[in-house]
């Protein structure tokens, strides 16, 4: 609130002892005019706490955010749109991977070099993804199963697990040709072997986010106050 200075009429005091003046009388011996005190300066208002946003983004320093779990759980989509949320710069580590094989696809790499091979570059691409600088990383499905790439993201960024259940991958994924670990004779088995394999590993993450047939912001949302509560809140790393 602006509070304006309002400067009092001078009264003067007049008089020559006790009893014997008056104020603002007729008589004006041994006058004194009495100055107003001096309004203080009205104290600045404190400035805005930052936004969730900005705080997380103050918090991560050179950290970025890497997103973990199955394919099918949303982790380019929902990683764009939190990237634009955070200001941060979002990266796919298998559109780097591909970019890298000459635009090969992630399943024509994995016919022509295998599984192994696959992996090997994946970790690689990764560790460079996240010397980069802060950003928003999307990773593939079987990255966090490899040790050496949990281990680096653990030391360079804050990651989260989008968890999906598997009746919601396999409506996103089944009519889907570039999940080469699920051409197989029975996709839905395939699945759940994966998920028995990989969860234990993927609670591992920092944070854990349901990845559900809600708005996409929601989940941006969920990911924004989980971020905030672990590295603004209370919580501690």
């Amino acid at each position: 609130m602006d509070y304006q200075h309002v400067r009092p009429s001078v009264a003067s005091l007049s008089g020559n002892g006790i009893g014997g003046g008056s104020i603002g009388g007729a008589e004006r011996r041994n006058s004194v005019a009495i100055e107003p005190c001096e309004m203080p300066e009205a104290a600045q208002p404190a400035s805005p706490n930052p936004s969730p946003e900005a705080a997380i983004i103050a918090a991560l320093g050179t950290r970025s955010v890497v997103l973990v779990g199955m394919m099918g759980a949303g982790k380019s989509t929902i990683g764009r749109r939190l990237s634009a949320r955070l200001g941060l710069r979002f990266q796919d580590a298998d559109t780097e991977i591909e970019m890298a094989h000459a635009g090969m696809t992630i399943p024509e790499i994995f016919t022509a070099h295998g599984e192994p091979y696959f992996r090997d570059g994946e970790a690689r691409v990764i560790a460079r993804l996240l010397d980069g600088g802060p950003a928003v990383l999307a990773t593939g499905g079987g990255a966090f199963m490899r040790e050496e790439t949990r281990n680096r993201i653990r030391d360079k960024a804050i990651s989260i697990w989008l968890k999906a259940d598997a009746g919601t991958i396999m409506k996103r994924v089944k009519r889907r040709a570039d999940r080469p670990l699920l051409q197989t004779a029975d996709p839905e088995a395939t699945l759940g072997r994966l998920l028995t394999e990989r969860e234990p590993v993927y609670r591992h993450a920092d944070l854990t986010i349901w990845s559900r047939d809600v708005p996409h912001e929601k989940i941006v949302d969920e990911c924004i106050d989980a971020l905030h509560a672990l590295l603004c809140g209370d919580a501690t790393r």
